[in-house]
């Protein structure tokens, strides 16, 4: 418990400053846990990330967290293009390879840089939609977790998803619930967000609050699958950088899909 309370302080302590800052500072950080993420996913699935796969994600993935037209005018638009031609590079890698890496193998690699991608990009583009945005995504899913922990411990009895991840509980998914309630209640009346009215102001907060535990529990199914502990060991006490962003990865998208933003 000492080794994850000093690394959550560490952490914090170097990603707060650069997520006020924002901009290309922000951008660095958010393209780094992205490509520490893509090694972590692909390397379960024991495909090196320095193979000719890996690297073909890793560009690929690059093109998918490109930024938008205010940073990269000149290729932004061709985007989707370039999607394209990645996607017909890693189809053709499976016949030069002669099946070694296989139409399955290029499916994972495909959903990897999608999965991760999409999830970080829009740690970008919700913050540059405003600090505020990206504060309250943070607080829904750290709120959230904390709310769902002790609920869990102090009333939980019916298992949520044994399966999957046996230690949690219906009574702290609904306790992280209730805990993210309490902070949209925070964040609406002091003025801060305001997008919406409050009662769908309230809705979207239950379903960031569900899909950000959801987030959680896919990773732990992604685990479980290829039988790992942590996604990396990047963090002492805390497992790799999808093991502390897997929510993220659920809920930034969703802020942006929601009429949450101005």
């Amino acid at each position: 418990m000492k080794t994850r309370t000093i690394t959550a302080i560490v952490a914090i302590l170097l990603f707060i400053p650069i997520i006020i800052t924002g901009s290309w500072p922000m951008l660095i950080l958010v393209y780094l846990l992205a490509y520490t993420a893509l090694y972590e996913i692909l390397k379960m699935n024991r495909i090196h990330i320095l193979s000719i796969p890996g690297m073909l994600s890793m560009v690929a993935l690059f093109i998918v967290m490109m930024p938008q037209e205010s940073y990269v005018p000149r290729i932004s638009g061709l985007q989707g293009d370039l999607i394209i031609v990645m996607a017909l590079v890693m189809l053709s890698f499976t016949v030069i390879s002669k099946n070694r890496f296989s139409f399955v193998d290029m499916g994972f690699c495909v959903l990897a840089v999608a999965y991760v991608g999409i999830g970080f990009m829009y740690f970008y583009e919700t913050r540059d939609a405003g600090l505020i945005y990206i504060l309250y995504g943070l607080l829904i899913v750290w709120v959230t977790d904390t709310g769902a922990y002790f609920a869990g411990r102090g009333f939980g009895s019916k298992k949520l998803w044994p399966q999957i991840s046996p230690n949690k509980t219906i009574e702290g998914f609904i306790g992280g619930i209730l805990s993210s309630l309490l902070l949209a209640v925070l964040f609406y009346t002091a003025g801060w967000i305001q997008s919406s009215p409050f009662p769908l102001f309230i809705l979207f907060t239950i379903i960031l609050s569900v899909f950000g535990q959801l987030g959680d529990l896919v990773e732990s199914g992604l685990k479980r699958h290829f039988d790992v502990k942590d996604s990396g060991r990047l963090l002492p006490g805390h497992g790799g950088i999808l093991d502390r962003f897997d929510s993220f990865i659920f809920v930034l998208p969703l802020m942006n899909i929601l009429p949450l933003i101005n």
